[in-house]
């Protein structure tokens, strides 16, 4: 009896291992890498450094009043223009993607960049009027009406028309980052392969998982000439329902 009762308990536990490593190697393979992978995923492309140098760069050459970095990025801050990474399953650890620059929210950070150069300008139209023994008023009103009067044209219309383009241009942009294809997903590293036409060799990407992160680590692939070289660090987050 002894021995049915014991045999009967060896059983057992190995049934209950079994389970239990059968569902650990589920949980290892296929739930943890799955677990919220679809979705939309942002990343914030920062747009500051750039802008605040070009606008430096630009005021030395017409002779401006000088203006350290520091002060031009205390006008231009949080110039960020947002990308879009749609992830679709198709199978455990794989599917579709789709990538794409949002063009509203390049037009609103090129919008925010002219209005913080106009404003850096405006201070140092003020410092060169006062060094010019000028006397009058010099708020933002008479500024502005004395800018229209000289040009034609509003401080940021004229630093749109005749100033640098502080940011790459829209086009450049998604070149740089618009496409689709397809990932993978193993151990906490996704790959996302590009589907590109043309001579251009197949561009892939590696990003590491962390929570609700995707990290770029690794880029492999071609490029075409032309293309936005300023490789920001790029962070993908995924959007969580009450941010819909």
């Amino acid at each position: 009896m002894k021995k049915i009762i014991k045999n009967a308990v060896v059983v057992l536990l190995i049934l209950t291992l079994s389970a239990s490593t059968a569902f650990l190697t589920y949980l290892h393979f296929f739930a943890s890498e799955d677990e919220e992978l679809s979705g939309e995923w942002i990343a914030e492309l920062d747009m500051t450094d750039r802008a605040a140098v070009t606008a430096i760069n630009w005021l030395q050459d017409i002779e401006a009043v000088s203006i350290s970095l520091e002060d031009m990025e205390s006008y231009m801050q949080d110039l960020t223009i947002r990308i879009n990474l749609t992830l679709e399953q198709t199978a455990p650890s794989e599917g579709t993607f789709r990538c794409y620059v949002l063009p509203e929210s390049y037009d609103d950070c090129n919008q925010a960049a002219y209005e913080a150069f106009a404003m850096a300008f405006q201070a140092l139209l003020t410092e060169r009027l006062l060094m010019a023994g000028y006397t009058g008023s010099t708020d933002h009103e008479t500024l502005e009406a004395l800018v229209t009067e000289t040009f034609g044209m509003s401080t940021v219309s004229y630093l749109m028309s005749c100033g640098p383009a502080l940011l790459p241009s829209l086009e450049e942009l998604q070149a740089q980052y618009d496409g689709s294809g397809i990932y993978e997903f193993a151990e906490g590293v996704l790959t996302r392969q590009f589907d590109v036409g043309g001579p251009v060799s197949t561009k892939v990407e590696y990003y590491i998982r962390n929570d609700l992160n995707l990290i770029l680590s690794e880029e492999n692939g071609s490029v075409l000439d032309g293309f936005f070289s300023d490789h920001s660090p790029m962070v993908y987050t995924l959007k969580q329902p009450q941010e819909q």
